[in-house]
Formats: structure tokens, C-alpha cells, sequence
């Protein structure tokens, strides 16, 4: 099994997130973005859009993020996808609501904020005080949600907190102060705590540093 990504993509921290969890063995290929590599011809068979991550299983190849972890889980026969219907709807819902109005928030104030100073492209204002307005809107919707279960989408651990942990990771390198959102934080860092977490790195910064 391979997981193709980039290390500091939120999609491929999820799903690495995932599999870690799920115990499973597998090869993580890291896709150069900077040099074109999501380009070429040979990675385009994997992914027709060059976008990352993409799961190689045996010769089965499939790529997006939600359907992988969907995959993953379902194929281990793990609660982490439960089998009720209502309940999937459930995790599906807010695995949705972190990687559409979470995720794509901390994207634009991440490329905007921190990846395009870095590699001298042109920052879009706009989009970045956008994002900045969204977060702002967004993350006190997952703080009450923390407030009123354990995890995410209950009280069992599931592939929506995977989803919310993906995309909260950044939270620092994008000057958020997450002490505002006291049941965010905690759950944050217990998550954070975990061998699954671990095995990606120790904190997201890690991996901000190691692509210089």
C-alpha cells in the first residue's frame, strides 16, 4: 500500500491520519509539487488532476481524500466509519463541514499568510481576509460542537475528527490563537497525543520547517 502526498497538505495529513489509526502498513511517497512532479505524465495516471494524495492498494488506485479514508476504514471493518446509516450520515456531515468551511478558510489564510511570501508570489489580499472572516465564523461552530461531545460527531472517535485534525493542525503557523476556543484546544491536543498523530509528526511546524 502507498499513500502519495505532500507533507504539509491537510488531505494527506487526514488521510495518513487515518491509516495510522487504522494500524495499517504502508509506503508514504512524497510528491515534489515544487518541482512539477504532480505534473508529469506518469503521476497524471494516478491522479488525472495532479492533486494529492492518491492511494495506491495493490493495484487499486484511488484518490480524494474522504473517499480514501471512507475506503480505509470499510475495508478494515473499523467504527471509525460506523455501519448505521444515520450515524455515517452523521460523521459524514462533519467530516463535510470541516474540509469545505474549515479546510478551505485555513488554505486561503495559509497561501496567502505564509506560502506565498515564502515563494515570492503574489498575495491576494482579498482572499486572505476572506479566509481570516471565515475562521472567525467557523471555528466557534466546532468549539460548541466540542463542548457538547467528546469527539466531533459524538462520543466515539470517528473519521470526522481525522478530518477536523487535518485541518486545525496549521492553526499556529497561521497566527490563530487557538486559546479562544478552550474546548477546540483540548481536544486538539489530546488528539495531538496520539500515536496516529505522532507517526506524522510531532506538531505541524515540524513540517512547515522541513520544506525550508
Amino acid at each position: 500500500m502507498k499513500i502519495y502526498g505532500l507533507a504539509i497538505s491537510a488531505p494527506v495529513i487526514k488521510t495518513r491520519l487515518v491509516a495510522n489509526a487504522l494500524g495499517l502498513d504502508y509506503e508514504f511517497r512524497n510528491v515534489n509539487m515544487m518541482e512539477g512532479e504532480h505534473k508529469t505524465e506518469e503521476y497524471k495516471k494516478l491522479h488525472p488532476a495532479g492533486k494529492v494524495p492518491v492511494l495506491e492498494d495493490d493495484g487499486f488506485v484511488l484518490f480524494e481524500s474522504g473517499a480514501i479514508c471512507r475506503y480505509l476504514a470499510q475495508k478494515q471493518n473499523s467504527d471509525l466509519y460506523p455501519k448505521d446509516i444515520k450515524q455515517q450520515a452523521v460523521v459524514d456531515q462533519w467530516s463535510d463541514f470541516a474540509a469545505i468551511h474549515i479546510g478551505g478558510a485555513v488554505g486561503r489564510v495559509l497561501f496567502n499568510k505564509v506560502l506565498a511570501p515564502k515563494m515570492g508570489w503574489e498575495v491576494d489580499e482579498k482572499s486572505l481576509q476572506c479566509g481570516q472572516e471565515f475562521l472567525d465564523r467557523f471555528l466557534p461552530i466546532v468549539d460548541q460542537q466540542l463542548g457538547r461531545s467528546t469527539y466531533l460527531a459524538g462520543d466515539k472517535i470517528s473519521l470526522a475528527d481525522y478530518a477536523l485534525l487535518a485541518h486545525v493542525d496549521p492553526l499556529e503557523a497561521i497566527e490563530i490563537d487557538v486559546s479562544k476556543y478552550s474546548n477546540l484546544q483540548k481536544w486538539r491536543d489530546a488528539m495531538r497525543a496520539r500515536g496516529e498523530y505522532q507517526k506524522v509528526h510531532k506538531f505541524y511546524g515540524e513540517e512547515m520547517m522541513a520544506q525550508g
